[in-house]
């Protein structure tokens, strides 16, 4: 596998576990003075793990859409990739400061956000924001049969 895969990091409109709702447009401000490489890619938001990096970062009708490739040159990159190609691995989950938010049912309408990082999860706060796919493992494909050359006075 090349590490590639895409997903959803946030949906709009859909309360996460601590009542946030992310508002349409609430990244588009960070993602234009960020762009893709100023937002991190981490392992269960840990500052200490950096696991590869965002190729896209984009806001559509559902979400927070997001394309990355791990780093598998990186030891736990390896770890996850495995994890996300056997479908035991899948979250993924924000970072962020809020600029503007209004309360709303019990929770936080969040209006702008400052996007720091995504990370990949195990337990996702909003539990939709997930891996949609990721590269297709490659099949074996076993090395072929050297075959002898014969010496040069056979060959005559």
């Amino acid at each position: 596998m090349d590490g590639h895969f895409t997903g959803y990091a946030s949906l709009f409109d859909v309360p996460d576990l601590g009542r946030d709702t992310v508002a349409p447009g609430a990244f588009a401000a960070s993602l234009a003075r960020r762009g893709s490489h100023g937002v991190r890619m981490l392992w269960q938001h840990d500052p200490a793990e950096p696991i590869g990096s965002w190729l896209s970062l984009r806001e559509d009708a559902r979400g927070l859409r997001v394309a990355g490739r791990l780093n598998l040159a990186v030891q736990r990159a390896r770890e996850i990739d495995a994890l996300m190609r056997e479908g035991a691995l899948d979250g993924l989950s924000i970072g962020f400061r809020v600029m503007r938010a209004s309360p709303e049912r019990g929770g936080r309408r969040l209006i702008a956000v400052d996007l720091w990082e995504v990370s990949l999860v195990t337990f996702p706060l909003q539990p939709d924001a997930r891996v949609i796919r990721a590269a297709a493992p490659r099949p074996f494909v076993p090395p072929r049969p050297r075959l002898a050359t014969p010496p040069l006075a056979a060959r005559a």
